[in-house]
């Protein structure tokens, strides 16, 4: 937006200045205004030009040009205005120095005037105004955009060596290699393994002294481990 605004602002002054150029002298005292459109073409004469066919046509057309391009946003009108002042100035430098021989900047005002630099100057300044210019943007393109953002777009699978990062930051954080469901928990007994009942041995289900009972687990909340009374 602020691009949009700062490249329409110069664009508009280089504007200005194109269109006020045919009415200051251009060349040995002569109004850029005197010189006919057809002698852009035709070569130069001292016929007196009327204003609407005078080289003050299209500079005016290039104005209305950078108006329309600022109101639309548009780079390429702006700068396709600049290249027309700048065509048609240059085009005039060529066939006034054919037709006097040489172009001179003379300090009695006899050689290339003010009128010219301003049309150098305007045209310039449309073209640096439609380079600041972002442009306008398609519509079809912001909807995409918002559509993307909204979905959320899937993250790339972090490198071979890096696969402890978690993305979208990158930072060290949880394994992508965890498994989401819950570990399991250890059983809180550290006593001594029971034994098969009908195996050998002192132990439960030996029947000894200080022995448990066959077929009794001492972990049995239920069934309590008791001795067997001695025999």
């Amino acid at each position: 937006m602020i691009r949009n605004l700062l490249g329409s602002l110069v664009a508009l002054a280089g504007a200005a200045s194109a269109a006020l150029s045919p009415f200051r002298p251009w060349y040995d005292g002569r109004l850029g205004r005197d010189y006919r459109v057809r002698d852009l073409f035709e070569g130069i004469t001292l016929t007196e030009s009327g204003v609407l066919v005078s080289i003050l046509l299209p500079f005016l057309a290039a104005a209305v040009l950078v108006v329309l391009g600022a109101v639309l946003r548009s780079r390429l009108v702006v700068a396709f205005a600049g290249l027309v002042v700048l065509g048609f100035t240059v085009l005039w430098m060529v066939r006034q120095g054919q037709a006097a021989g040489s172009l001179v900047v003379a300090g009695d005002g006899s050689g290339l005037r003010v009128g010219v630099v301003n049309a150098l100057a305007g045209g310039v300044l449309m073209l640096i105004g439609a380079a600041l210019m972002r442009g306008r943007r398609s519509r079809g393109a912001g909807r995409e955009r918002r559509r993307g953002r909204a979905a959320g777009e899937p993250f790339a699978v972090p490198a071979a060596d890096r696969v402890d990062t978690w993305p979208p930051t990158r930072e060290p954080g949880m394994s992508v290699q965890t498994s989401p469901w819950p570990e399991p928990e250890v059983d809180p007994y550290t006593g001594p393994e029971p034994r098969d009942p009908g195996g050998p041995g002192p132990g439960p289900g030996a029947g000894g002294p200080g022995g448990f009972a066959a077929g009794e687990d001492p972990r049995d909340p239920a069934h309590p481990p008791h001795r067997t009374p001695p025999g």
